[in-house]
């Protein structure tokens, strides 16, 4: 590419290059922005959306849904009847450029239904672009952080009903023991770990993702150890 081409794009993609004075923006100032438009999520609403958002932006939220800005003002009604809530952004990191300013934190979220209190923690990076004499969040995207279930409890009896080996295919086993009231799971030489029970016949593992469910058959026995990961499983046939 010549010289001069570039110099030429520069011009018209780079404000800074065409003599304009870009005002910056600060960190405290994305909070401050990020932290109105949260606020104004319970209430539904949509002043500071309109403003901050700008009409090309693109949306990706928690439940994976990607919208444009039209889409994103349906989506942004008040609560319900019963419902309030509030969303606290926290743990902030930005990076700042003369026209682009990123903007990456976590947010609490506090949700009362009918007096219940509901916790949930996200982590949100969006991206501003200064044009049109404004800063506006052109791209966003949110990622809600997994948190284990409440754990159950089982019978020291029902404990003994998931002791033995499973196998996926030849050469891939996973043995069950039970150690006092605690029950571990070891692929093959692998190290061992915890199962904590949700409820009878259902566990899972700290801090990971998916399920262990514990199949029986029609007399009552288990039989097999199903591996639920996404709503797909994995399949471990008991063989002692």
């Amino acid at each position: 590419m010549k010289p001069g081409l570039i110099a030429l794009l520069l011009v018209f993609v780079c404000p800074a290059a065409r003599g304009l004075d870009i005002p910056k923006i600060t960190e405290v100032e994305l909070v401050q922005r990020t932290q109105e438009l949260y606020d104004a999520v319970g209430p539904g609403n949509q002043g500071p959306w309109k403003k901050y958002v700008a009409d090309d932006a693109m949306f990706f939220d928690e439940k994976g849904r990607a919208m444009d800005k039209a889409a994103l003002m349906e989506d942004l009604q008040p609560l319900p009847a019963g419902y309030s809530g509030t969303i606290r952004v926290v743990h902030p990191k930005s990076l700042l450029t003369a026209n682009v300013a990123i903007l990456s934190y976590d947010c609490d979220e506090v949700e009362t239904v009918f007096g219940r209190e509901l916790h949930a923690r996200y982590h949100s990076t969006d991206t501003w672009l200064y044009r049109n004499q404004a800063w506006q969040i052109v791209s966003s995207q949110t990622l809600r952080y997994y948190e284990d279930p409440a754990a159950g409890a089982v019978s020291d009896a029902t404990l003994n009903d998931y002791v033995g080996s499973y196998e996926l295919a030849p050469g891939n086993v996973v043995t069950v023991t039970r150690q006092g009231s605690e029950l571990y799971a070891q692929r093959n030489s692998g190290k061992p770990y915890l199962l904590l029970p949700e409820s009878p016949d259902l566990f899972f593992r700290a801090g990971v993702e998916g399920r262990r469910l514990f199949h029986r058959d029609a007399s009552g026995h288990v039989d097999m150890m199903i591996d639920r990961r996404n709503n797909e499983d994995l399949l471990w046939k008991k063989i002692r």
